[in-house]
């Protein structure tokens, strides 16, 4: 239970009346702040240093200077050795456009890194894993390399395959590296978690995402994240290609992406997840057959 006191004397609100846990995700312990002037969400991540947030911090502050409509950062720091986050609160209504919702995504991934190249000045801590996302040349380096060799190493560490399912694991990472060497792609800002628990319609009905895990990488990235655990409809598909259409082939390689968070569940949550990445590994296959 936080310390209102605290709070009070920490937080740049005024006069902070309440804070009431609500459901904010695996990773953190999430508030809605309600103070005289309105209301804040607030993020706590327990025993965690003050750059916890650093990462969503930039990736927040990269859409609002791109009029992508997202939460705002309000405040960031530390209390009692909890990182925690301020937002500004995003009232959520019934819903709405999945055309518009495709049009926001499309309007983020065309914004690129200054560089040209693929990555982001801060990791990405997925508590159970992290990547450091340094910056690279290629897109086949940071996904590969940065993204898959670890995965890959820790889930053969924990058990999970046995001989048959490595060798098609090690054949999906042949076909993965070959299409990705032949693929140009463009380092666009990615929202980095795109499932349907990251998208929200507010009381205008307008489309708002949150909670990203932000760098520079392929935007068919994304793309293979909205597919895992559905929510997306065929007009947001329809929608985003008309506003940034994509290359030859990009639904065969969109199931690398959808694999990855398979892959990443599965070291997160558990066995649970085998059927998923092996039903993912076979489509695969089954696409340059």
């Amino acid at each position: 239970m936080l310390n209102l006191k605290q709070w009070k004397e920490k937080l740049p609100v005024e006069n902070l009346q309440t804070l009431q846990p609500v459901a904010g995700g695996s990773i953190n312990e999430a508030y809605e702040v309600q103070t005289s002037s309105g209301k804040y969400f607030l993020l706590v991540q327990p025993g965690a240093k003050t750059d916890f947030y650093a990462a969503e911090i930039a990736g927040l502050k990269l859409f609002e200077d791109h009029q992508v409509t997202a939460p705002k950062v309000v405040d960031a720091g530390q209390l009692n050795g909890d990182a925690y986050l301020l937002l500004s609160y995003l009232d959520e209504g019934g819903s709405g456009s999945q055309s518009q919702l495709g049009q926001l995504v499309a309007k983020l991934h065309q914004v690129e890194s200054d560089s040209g190249q693929f990555g982001f000045d801060y990791p990405t801590d997925m508590a159970d894993i992290a990547f450091d996302n340094h910056w690279t040349e290629t897109w086949l380096d940071l996904f590969i390399k940065g993204r898959i060799d670890p995965m890959y190493d820790r889930i053969k560490s924990q058990g999970y395959w046995d001989q048959g399912q490595a060798a098609k694991a090690d054949q999906v990472y042949d076909i993965m590296v070959t299409s990705l060497k032949d693929h140009d792609s463009r380092p666009s800002l990615l929202h980095g978690d795109l499932w349907s628990g990251n998208v929200m319609f507010l009381e205008d009905g307008f489309p708002a995402i949150f909670d990203p895990a932000p760098f520079y990488g392929d935007r068919e990235f994304d793309l293979g994240a909205t597919l895992t655990f559905g929510g997306f409809g065929p007009d947001f598909y329809q929608a985003y290609e008309e506003a940034y259409p994509l290359e030859p082939g990009a639904w065969d390689r969109i199931e690398f992406y959808n694999l990855y968070l398979l892959l990443l569940h599965l070291i997160k949550f558990g066995s649970s997840y085998q059927g998923g990445v092996a039903r993912s590994m076979d489509k695969i296959i089954q696409n340059v057959e």
